[in-house]
């Protein structure tokens, strides 16, 4: 009797574990999103040698969302952005999304930094169904059938890479030293750089690990500078870019140098000054000094309306990447859900943000744009060419 008595008292908790699958399910899909709000989260380095990237990336996220809000949000919701500080440490960027994860705040990811970081998130979207939009890395290593969660705006390295190693073998710069991150960006970078230079019948006369904090700058220059090079080609990125372009600039200052769009943030192009003058850099979004394109224009004035009159490739593509999401959750409807919204993303076909446009083709791994050009950068840290 007592133990009948026992089995009566606990029945609504066995009712209620029963129940719970298909309730864990619905709060699931809709984790990050209020009847007044989606929350989107993000996990980058703000701190730390590749901070003043992160910091762009972050302003321009957030002047997008203040423009989006402004106009009345998404289907009537306005957008919140949760954004974690990992300090380029992929541990680090695992703990942050899963914690968000874990505590129901955010309906999807929105460019995380970094391609370790990257990798290292991989399983979690998998384990947890998460749509993510625009990770900041154009490594190729992401961008595979499988990886069906992610929607890449930005050009791969691999394009980047191939494109300015043409355009320095056109200008006859056929024998280069290449420099690269002693990290999986690095490495991935100098992969691609070594099957384009035998691509285009030229040669890489040096091969430089740079430790990601710069400690073996001085022996990495002189290493760099034995080789003499016609140009030094830079797989490298934050705030150590900024010291090897100063280092190699005063040993020799007329040496070409090129790196990626990721090589130099705003803030380090402006502490190089003059020394920065003359840098090749590829860019895979539109200038954003030039408004010459609509979107450019509105990323422009939704700068100038957080009060900021400085523009860089940094935070225009924070811009463009929410403006991509942004899109995706208009699609989505009210009724929002992690697995509408990237139903929604994969529909997206010459999607015209005016004057770049995004189109996911008909399967994963999705890349939305292929857009890579060249530019010079002067003595007012501004692209001449």
């Amino acid at each position: 009797m007592q133990g009948r008595r026992h089995f009566l008292r606990q029945a609504p908790r066995w009712a209620a574990w029963a129940a719970a699958p298909a309730l864990v399910g619905s709060v699931q899909a809709e984790d990050g999103v209020s009847a007044k709000a989606i929350t989107i989260g993000s996990t980058a380095a703000l701190s730390g040698p590749l901070a003043a990237l992160g910091l762009d990336l972050k302003l321009g996220i957030e002047a997008a969302m203040a423009q989006l809000n402004a106009r009345g949000g998404v289907a009537g919701r306005s957008l919140q952005l949760q954004m974690q500080d990992d300090g380029y440490v992929p541990a680090r960027s695992v703990e942050n999304v899963r914690k968000m994860v874990g505590e129901g705040s955010v309906l999807a990811l929105l460019s995380c930094m970094g391609t370790p970081n990257n990798t290292a998130l991989l399983p979690l979207l998998e384990e947890q169904n998460l749509p993510y939009v625009a990770p900041l890395t154009g490594a190729s290593s992401l961008r595979r059938p499988g990886n069906r969660h992610i929607f890449h705006v930005r050009a791969s390295y691999t394009d980047e890479t191939q494109r300015l190693i043409q355009r320095l073998g056109s200008m006859g710069m056929n024998k280069l030293a290449i420099v690269y991150l002693d990290n999986g960006f690095g490495r991935e970078v100098l992969a691609d750089a070594l099957k384009a230079l035998s691509a285009q019948g030229m040669e890489a006369l040096a091969q430089v690990a740079l430790d990601t904090g710069g400690k073996n700058l001085p022996e990495v220059i002189s290493q760099l500078l034995a080789a003499r090079p016609g140009a030094v080609f830079m797989a490298t990125a934050g705030a150590v870019s900024q010291s090897l372009v100063a280092g190699l600039r005063k040993q020799s200052p007329s040496l070409p140098l090129a790196g990626l769009s990721v090589a130099l943030s705003n803030d380090s192009v402006k502490a190089l000054g003059p020394l920065g003058s003359g840098v090749a850099l590829t860019m895979v979004f539109p200038d954003p000094n030039r408004a010459k394109t609509p979107v450019v224009r509105e990323y422009q004035a939704a700068m100038r309306a957080l009060g900021q009159s400085e523009f860089s490739q940094g935070s225009f593509e924070g811009y463009i990447n929410t403006r991509v999401l942004a899109e995706g959750l208009e699609r989505s409807g009210k009724d929002l859900s992690r697995v509408r919204l990237r139903s929604a993303l994969a529909t997206l076909r010459g999607l015209d943000l005016g004057g770049f446009v995004v189109d996911y083709g008909s399967s994963a791994p999705y890349v939305g744009s292929h857009f890579v050009d060249l530019g010079i950068l002067g003595a007012s840290g501004r692209f001449v060419g």
